[in-house]
């Protein structure tokens, strides 16, 4: 069986994670979409969010699991997991420099895990979590936020009206 981790913050999953976990889906036997918790980090969505985000964006499959690790290298996860693969998107040069550093990297610990590399589509390339949320404010905000998000993720993303009203009204929730 060929078993992959696909593994990223996912803070919050986009169209572009839905797409790497769809290739996935059909390349690999099993896949794990694994949520990297690095504690050097700061997140605008708890571990949790994150997970449930993931796992109402994607549909039942039987060879996927969503899950998450704590403060431990990807391939040593891997590893763990008896994972042949690792899963990896680039969008852009800056990746690509990034993730073949990273690839050579993973190799020196464990020649036995195989580094794919796919490139999204165009229309979903250029967008990331961190894209995302520098997008949301502006009025209008919605229209665009909404094309590049999946719908559980966009209702996360979308503050009830309620609180809509009280923040328009300078009332502190």
């Amino acid at each position: 069986m060929r078993t992959a981790v696909y593994a990223g913050s996912f803070d919050p999953p986009t169209n572009g994670h839905l797409w790497m976990i769809e290739q996935g889906l059909r390349m690999f036997d099993h896949l794990i979409v694994a949520i990297g918790d690095n504690p050097s980090k700061s997140y605008s969505f708890s571990v949790e969010e994150r997970l449930e985000m993931l796992r109402e964006s994607t549909p039942p499959a039987d060879n996927l699991v969503i899950t998450h690790f704590d403060n431990r290298y990807l391939v040593d996860y891997a590893r763990k997991k008896g994972a042949d693969f690792i899963l990896r998107g680039i969008r852009s040069p800056h990746d690509y420099e990034y993730e073949r550093v990273m690839r050579h990297i993973n190799a020196d610990m464990a020649p036995e895990i195989t580094t794919v590399f796919l490139m999204p589509p165009r229309d979903i390339a250029e967008v990331s979590s961190n894209m995302i949320k520098s997008l949301i404010g502006p009025k209008g905000w919605e229209e665009t936020v909404r094309r590049y998000v999946p719908p559980p993720v966009f209702a996360k993303l979308t503050p009830p009206q309620d609180k809509l009203r009280a923040r328009d009204l300078g009332i502190r929730q």
